[in-house]
């Protein structure tokens, strides 16, 4: 008897969403087939899968939207279905189209629909044909600066430019004022070119105080469309979604039965097939205006799958399956409430500048109500060629402040070294009062948020990289000379202090902390700083525990655990990162008396902070620079980045040309700094 043969579904994308597809995929008995780059060639998504295959080199244009290389391995594949995640070609209706003809189900609508969704324009006349509330404006196809300018002033301002191709606030201006109507288009317009090779624009009258509120629905192939409530991701930062939960905190039921009604007669006027989003805005009065449709599964939907208890990734597939949904509209009921907050490879400190570099330690959390959806391999490494997101943490529990606070515990316990990212920042926004009572709109990051300032690090904190460094380099001085455990400390004479020398940088400035440890022989050791740190009194540091990566210590009456990295170089550790509860420091290790000083300033060598694109220089060789002053500009991870001088001086040598590819690290201008003694004519000693 021949055996049936296994399903299978390629995956066409990477990192954490294609992660949790495969997870669901072969829960279902599926063969899941993944695909990469170069650069993803050890990622957790390949190892994860029942087969990968190459699609190209790292840039996204060579691998995962390169259609070519993607018919191949579907077609190598023999994939019965190709799920497209979210993001590059999702919601693409060519690459809908090309899957079509090459035989595999699309997880996902009909091209046509994904069209007409995909153009703004399109769309809001299709929802106004079919009486679906629409913000007032202007989407014509008379796109002359002159009918916005009229459109404009009928409407009153503020308005909103708004890309007609395009999405993820690529495009996106808002305007308060008629005279900065006209640089505002030309702007949107060179950036909606850019981003999606289409121009055109839309105006709409500027809804404020709204929040950002979206409705997830689910359509099989035999008629019947659903809706399983809504989700308000109004934490926003430049467009890009931070935080989002399930249910809305203002919502009521009149108001969800009302939006979901709305979004359901949305997806029937395109005969819309699968998972979809219709977003809305909310205003303060209750009323409600169609934003857009995202005809794919969204980044968000896990919090709609932790209230409803569905698998949305399996629906898609059980429609793609041509099944018919198993549930009726009111078997959807929403149990708790859910947050999700987005971890990025990016430094807040540096107005948010995406990261690339390795990944030296990863531990996610875990606990009651936790979920953690990544593609993180540990150790790894963070390219600049995609999207700078790492993972998604969720939290859900009974009511909406049982799932912050459990929230709140899993991000401090959440732990990557390597990279700056993003976590201080999403801790701080889940302790803000504002957010704790629900009070979120879409400009509340940018106008009210301002967070704790950051501070130095504490004392107790410092006195504790300072004895873990020691104790590092001790054993790597008994292991070199072949010295037993047992002696470790042992002397015969007077115990002589070990100089231990930290740099810590932060947001207000660097701190160089000539630190000394002696060991005091009843297993702790006395830290010593400078005055205005431990107030001349020396700290007892004790270690209770040691273990790879991890430690525990006192100081004092205080238990403090610690998870940790350490870098090694020829002489011990360079660099220290450590995290505590929900804070994580790094600090700079050196010689006493060595390259301390030359850390103190700037060294003139201006180096890439990312792998990327230089699109453009701003000097010359020769010319005299003021320090922090901009140098040029680096493209990577979809954002400009300026290349700013770290001290005076003058320029001699310049490295890169607009246009050239740099890696992290490659120095790319050369500044001799100024001397610090003025030019005045006169004769100094």
């Amino acid at each position: 008897m021949t055996k049936p043969r296994q399903h299978s579904v390629l995956i066409a994308n990477r990192g954490e969403i294609a992660c949790r597809i495969i997870q669901t995929a072969r829960s279902m008995g599926l063969r899941t087939v993944a695909v990469y780059s170069d650069a993803d060639a050890h990622s957790r998504h390949v190892h994860m899968a029942d087969a990968a295959y190459r699609l190209g080199p790292g840039p996204s244009p060579a691998s995962y939207l390169n259609r070519d290389a993607l018919a191949l391995a579907i077609t190598q594949s023999g994939a019965d279905f190709v799920h497209p995640g979210y993001g590059f070609l999702s919601e693409n209706a060519d690459f809908a189209r090309d899957c079509a003809s090459l035989g595999p189900v699309f997880v996902g609508p009909g091209a046509d629909a994904i069209d007409i969704m995909a153009d703004k324009a399109r769309a809001k006349a299709r929802m106004l044909a079919m009486d679906v509330p629409c913000i007032p404006g202007y989407q014509g196809d008379d796109q002359t600066d002159a009918v916005f300018m009229a459109e404009a002033k009928k409407m009153g301002m503020p308005i909103m430019i708004k890309a007609a191709a395009g999405g993820g606030g690529r495009g996106m201006r808002l305007v308060s004022h008629t005279d900065d109507l006209i640089n505002a288009l030309g702007s949107a317009r060179l950036e909606a070119q850019n981003g999606f090779g289409d121009d055109r624009l839309l105006l709409e009258k500027a809804v404020t105080n709204a929040r950002h509120v979206e409705i997830q629905v689910l359509a099989d192939q035999h008629g019947t469309v659903l809706h399983l409530g809504e989700r308000d991701c109004s934490a926003q930062r430049r467009h890009q979604k931070v935080v989002e939960e399930a249910p809305c905190p203002v919502m009521t039921p009149a108001l969800r039965a009302a939006m979901g009604a709305a979004a359901v007669t949305a997806a029937r006027a395109v005969d819309y097939v699968g998972a979809g989003t219709v977003e809305f805005l909310l205003d303060g009065s209750g009323q409600f205006y169609f934003l857009e449709m995202n005809t794919r599964l969204q980044v968000e939907h896990p919090v709609t799958e932790l209230v409803t208890g569905l698998d949305l990734v399996a629906e898609q597939l059980r429609i793609a399956m041509g099944h018919p949904l198993d549930l009726t509209q009111d078997d959807v009921t929403l149990t708790g409430h859910a947050i999700e907050v987005r971890l990025y490879a990016e430094d807040p400190s540096q107005d948010f500048l995406p990261q690339s570099g390795p990944i030296k330690h990863w531990s996610p959390p875990a606990g009651d109500g936790i979920r953690v959806d990544h593609g993180v391999v540990s150790p790894g490494i963070v390219t600049p060629f995609y999207d700078p997101m790492l993972a998604k943490i969720i939290a859900h529990g009974p009511d909406r402040d049982t799932a912050r606070q459990r929230l709140i515990k899993a991000l401090e316990e959440t732990i990557l070294h390597g990279v700056a990212t993003n976590r201080a920042y999403l801790l701080d926004i889940l302790r803000d009062e504002t957010f704790a009572q629900g009070g979120v709109t879409t400009t509340f990051l940018e106008t009210d948020f301002q967070g704790p300032a950051p501070t130095p690090a504490a004392p107790h904190e410092i006195a504790i990289a300072a004895v873990l460094v020691y104790f590092h380099r001790r054993a790597a001085s008994m292991a070199a000379a072949r010295i037993p455990s047992s002696l470790a400390d042992w002397t015969n004479t007077r115990v002589l202090p070990a100089p231990i020398w930290l740099n810590e940088t932060h947001d207000g400035g660097a701190r160089h902390l000539p630190m000394t440890v002696t060991p005091d022989g009843n297993g702790g050791y006395s830290v010593e700083g400078p005055v205005d740190l431990h107030s001349s009194k020396p700290l007892r540091v004790e270690i209770i525990m040691h273990g790879p990566n991890q430690a525990a210590l006192r100081i004092g009456a205080d238990n403090h655990r610690v998870t940790y990295h350490l870098d090694e170089g020829p002489a011990g550790p360079t660099t220290i990162t450590i995290s505590f509860a929900g804070k994580t420091l790094t600090f700079d290790c050196h010689n006493a008396g060595g390259d301390h000083e030359a850390k103190r300033n700037g060294t003139g060598r201006i180096t890439a902070p990312m792998h990327g694109q230089v699109t453009g220089v701003t000097i010359t060789v020769g010319d005299r620079v003021a320090a922090g002053q901009s140098l040029g500009t680096l493209e990577a991870m979809k954002m400009q980045h300026t290349l700013a001088a770290d001290c005076a001086g003058r320029i001699t040598g310049i490295h890169a040309k607009p246009g050239a590819q740099v890696s992290l690290g490659d120095v790319l201008v050369i500044i001799e700094p100024a001397s610090d003694t003025p030019d005045d004519g006169a004769d100094h000693p």
